[in-house]
């Protein structure tokens, strides 16, 4: 079919374009213009983002796949997933990053070629419903043999010495910061059949990324309360807002004085492995999305993973993204060692 031929060519363009800082090479195949102006002020806030990280991009690969297609005789509506890879220097040690998108293209066959109308971002980290997706959308994560895993022993069940902030005298449990990283590496690209998926499921994600770690929830049976997880049972969805709502998930944390509680610091560079940053979009003071630190770069800043947009190694600025604005606010928090 001639048309997927376009849209390989959309995605090689495109690799290109990550490394030119530069919409030149969609100009031939995209005519949405809407589009071409965000790439153009993404790839610019790109451009300024790594030369003050002293990055270098090297080489940019994405491997498509055409989910769905709605075929016409002249039109095609195409629905596809994109993962990509990014590999990069800074002061030559070299640097990779991953992410996963989901575009809807929309194509049309004109008098000498196919070419592009519009181009629909799929994947949105603004907002949640507060509604997770049925059990049979849950895929296994494809990427966890990768890392020599399978899914990890986090299957949300309630110790009764966990019920409640531990009591002082009770042992304190440590943070095991690499068991959060090993999770958010493992099922960065992929959802844990242990867990119910959200629409936009950022802080479920960290949410389980603490849990591998030793975080014990805070059980109090509402949802408006606590910090905690039961799932779907007879139809009911257990699960406390501060699961899976950015907002309550920052409440929760800095309202938390025992067990899992965290302490918020000035700068990225006060945070390490495992430690959380949350992102207000819209500088309104509601947050919205979550990341969990899972590397740091030469610089001594932190590289994050994420759901929704599924991301590994991510610069924590974020300003590549369609979400960020420059009104764009973060909340830093650092988990102690120990709960």
């Amino acid at each position: 079919m001639i048309w997927k031929t376009l849209v390989y060519d959309y995605v090689h363009n495109k690799n290109q374009m990550e490394i030119d800082y530069s919409i030149e090479p969609l100009l031939p195949i995209v005519a949405d213009e809407s589009y071409l102006k965000e790439q153009q002020q993404r790839l610019a806030r790109r451009h300024e983002t790594d030369r003050d990280r002293h990055l270098i991009p090297i080489k940019s690969e994405t491997r498509l796949k055409i989910l769905h297609a709605c075929e016409r005789q002249d039109e095609v509506i195409a629905e596809v997933e994109l993962k990509r890879s990014m590999v990069s220097h800074i002061r030559n040690e070299p640097q990779t990053e991953r992410r996963v998108e989901r575009q809807r293209l929309y194509l049309s066959r004109g008098p000498d070629k196919w070419h592009i109308n519009k181009v629909q971002e799929l994947t949105d980290e603004r907002a949640f419903t507060g509604q997770p997706e049925p059990a049979q959308n849950m895929p296994q994560a494809a990427d966890a043999s990768d890392y020599g895993m399978i899914s990890m022993p986090s299957i949300p069940f309630l110790n009764r010495h966990l019920l409640g902030y531990p009591e002082p005298a009770l042992r304190r449990i440590r943070y095991d910061r690499a068991r959060a990283v090993q999770y958010a590496d493992a099922w960065w690209n992929g959802h844990n059949p242990a867990f119910l998926t959200f629409e936009v499921d950022c802080t479920n994600f960290i949410s389980q990324c603490l849990y591998a770690g030793g975080a014990p929830m805070h059980y109090t049976g509402k949802r408006d309360s606590g910090w905690w997880y039961k799932g779907r049972i007879n139809g009911r969805e257990l699960w406390s807002f501060s699961w899976a709502v950015a907002n309550s998930f920052l409440r929760f944390f800095l309202t938390s004085k025992s067990g899992l509680r965290a302490q918020e610091v000035g700068s990225p560079r006060e945070l390490t492995w495992g430690d959380v940053i949350v992102y207000d979009w819209d500088g309104d003071g509601r947050y919205q999305h979550s990341t969990i630190i899972t590397a740091i770069d030469p610089n001594g800043m932190p590289l994050v993973n994420a759901h929704t947009v599924s991301s590994q190694h991510r610069y924590w600025a974020y300003t590549d993204s369609p979400s960020w604005t420059p009104r764009t606010r973060y909340r830093f928090l650092h988990i102690p060692d120990f709960f």
